[in-house]
């Protein structure tokens, strides 16, 4: 794979900067989460007569959501990242093929080539 051999430090920069933006993102959404959850603390909602109370609650569910979501990608950047410093990115983790340059510039943190990350269908099952 022409990307990680020659380009190897234009893509540990490019997931660098993925992991900054994604940092950033889990950042803004802990001080929201925080946001939220102290106002909560300082005037608790009445669910049965404010309007507000659930909507609170919803927002609460949807930015805790959306933190793990983030939070989950950048250890998935580390992780490519490991794998770029060991020499492993791009190589598939089932079979060791190589994963190919156009799956790693669409996901960059993809551990698997397209055949081992195809979804599998049951024995018997026609397409």
């Amino acid at each position: 794979m022409a990307l990680r051999r020659e380009g190897g430090r234009v893509v540990a920069d490019a997931l660098g900067r993925a992991r900054a933006v994604s940092q950033q993102l889990v950042d803004d959404l802990r001080g929201e989460l925080d946001g939220i959850i102290t106002a909560q603390s300082a005037d608790p909602p009445d669910d049965e007569h404010d309007v507000e109370g659930s909507s609170v609650g919803f927002e609460r569910a949807r930015i805790t959501a959306l933190l793990s979501s983030a939070e989950a990608h950048v250890a998935e950047l580390d992780a490519a990242s490991a794998r770029m410093a060991s020499g492993d990115y791009g190589r598939c983790e089932n079979c060791g093929a190589d994963i190919g340059g156009d799956r790693l510039e669409a996901v960059p943190t993809a551990t698997r080539c397209m055949r081992c990350a195809a979804p599998t269908r049951p024995s018997g099952v026609r397409p």
